[in-house]
């Protein structure tokens, strides 16, 4: 009997990734290739959407021939993105009209200021239950109708299309400028401040506070179920699986009931937590979002805590200070002292997230002394992780009567003991690491298998997921709160932080 197959595309913000998984979810090939970063001003971030599809013609029949794989063994294609990168495309010849905007682009923020005073957060809140960021793409879509010259009228004449990275990516897959299917899933389209989170649908009133045209606009669709075959790079295999990749990471950790979470631990982190079909609208700063939809059952939500910076800091810690040669070391530096010293790291690079949403907050250190070394800095930026951690936690457990009893956890900072174990110590609650660490592109693949046949239902999925590692909590509880109440006070300081003026 031959063996098949179902195939997990990656499109991350640094990297394309093509991964096969067989029946058991275990991972057969990988192939990857990165992309350039592109940052034309301080606070801007930008993609080339036509090298994205080049690297994804290149390494998916690179992935197939390195294990001899013939492209009928494929059962389907399930597709997770990077969210929010907000990508525009002449719907004739299929180029980019511009660079992809990245979703940590930071450009919107005087639009967003803007906003959230007139119509204020209560407008945005009511119909797609995110607040105003320059996270999101609404904004962005704004920003170019106002900058780039008859960009808006072309839109609204039905020339230049709109989509996330998934769009584009399916659009090519599809056909492109020869019938190439322009499509969305409900997770994606609930990051983008356009469609109305209880509907699934484009928000009339969002589209005209915008001015964006639906003519430019993708058809929404599940996130489980058959879009349509590919006719180029994999011709005439399914695609059935689209979702934005912190949804497919939830997925990929088999979180299927209500109350059950995981973390991506990456260049920044994601907590999200499933809340079932109950839409759970946050009191305290965090995301309501579409966790996914099969097919015609009722849509799964999701509350979610994005904290901007985790990973980055470790790479600020190499990088710019120059205290290590490589990331995996700052455990080994962190270890050379008992605990931080005092010192508290905020890292505000460029504003924080959740549970804040504060543009204008800055980073800080403080309880610097001549007692600090090196060793308790880097604890410091560890620590900073759990911290911020800790009041996505919190922010959650106080909307939802869904309080954490575990976390599970994924991504490159997993790998680095020290901080799990200081992440199960501040949330007192098992943090738990998979067997597949891929957990994104997993997720991916089980949608698309789901959808596809391959694998009969949710609780099969269950099965293939299987522990590598659990830490349990082994802090003293007053110490653990006199700590986190010393990390709050240096948070104010980052609130507090005022931006010198210009000397003329």
């Amino acid at each position: 009997m031959v063996e098949r197959y179902v195939m997990s595309i990656d499109q991350g913000t640094t990297s394309t990734r093509c991964i096969l998984f067989d029946h058991r979810g275990r991972l057969v090939t990988v192939a990857q290739r990165e992309h350039r970063q592109y940052f034309p001003e301080p606070g801007w971030v930008e993609h080339d959407a036509s090298e994205i599809w080049r690297n994804l013609e290149r390494i998916v029949p690179g992935a197939l021939s390195e294990v001899g794989i013939d492209v009928r063994q494929i059962t389907a294609i399930g597709i997770a993105n990077q969210r929010e990168t907000t990508v525009l495309w002449d719907r004739r010849t299929g180029v980019p009209v511009c660079r992809a905007i990245v979703w940590q682009d930071t450009r919107t923020a005087p639009l967003v200021e803007d906003l959230r005073q007139h119509p204020g957060d209560a407008f945005f809140l009511d119909r797609c239950c995110l607040p105003p960021s320059t996270y999101f793409s609404a904004p962005r879509l704004r920003w170019l109708f106002d900058h780039v010259e008859g960009l808006e009228e072309r839109a609204q004449d039905g020339e230049v299309l709109f989509g996330t990275m998934e769009s584009w990516v399916i659009w090519n897959l599809t056909g492109g400028a020869e019938g190439g299917l322009h499509i969305t899933d409900a997770t994606n389209a609930s990051r983008t401040m356009l469609m109305n989170i209880r509907t699934l649908t484009w928000d009339p009133e969002l589209m005209e506070f915008f001015g964006v045209p639906r003519a430019m606009l993708p058809e929404i669709r599940p996130s489980i179920e058959t879009y349509g075959e590919a006719r180029s790079v994999l011709p005439g295999v399914r695609i059935t699986a689209a979702l934005g990749d912190q949804q497919a990471a939830l997925f990929g950790q088999t979180c299927f009931s209500p109350g059950e979470a995981k973390c991506t631990y990456g260049t920044g982190s994601f907590l999200v937590m499933n809340t079932g079909t109950d839409l759970v609208r946050s009191r305290h700063g965090l995301l309501t979002t579409v966790a996914y939809k099969i097919a015609d059952q009722p849509t799964v939500y999701a509350l979610e805590g994005p904290i901007a910076v985790t990973g980055s800091l470790v790479q600020w810690f190499r990088d710019r200070l120059g205290l290590i040669s490589s990331a995996p070391e700052i455990e080994t530096l962190a270890r050379t002292v008992e605990d931080n010293g005092g010192c508290y790291i905020v890292p505000a690079f460029s504003g924080l997230f959740a549970p804040y949403w504060r543009s204008d907050a800055r980073g800080v250190i403080v309880g610097l002394t001549s007692y600090i070394t090196k060793g308790h800095l880097a604890r410091a930026v560890l620590e900073a992780t759990g911290w911020q951690t800790r009041e996505v936690v919190d922010a959650m457990n106080a909307d939802s009567a869904l309080a954490l009893k575990e976390l599970k956890v994924d991504g490159g900072m997993t790998s680095d003991n020290l901080l799990m174990q200081f992440l199960a110590d501040v949330l007192d609650v098992p943090v738990l690491r998979p067997l597949v660490a891929e957990t994104v592109s997993l997720g991916a693949g089980y949608a698309a298998g789901l959808a596809a046949g391959f694998w009969p239902d949710l609780e099969v999925l269950r099965r293939n997921w299987h522990l590598a590692a659990r830490w349990l909590p082994d802090m003293d509880p007053e110490r653990r709160e006199w700590e986190y109440e010393s990390w709050k006070r240096a948070v104010e300081r980052s609130l507090g932080w005022i931006r010198p003026s210009r000397r003329s």
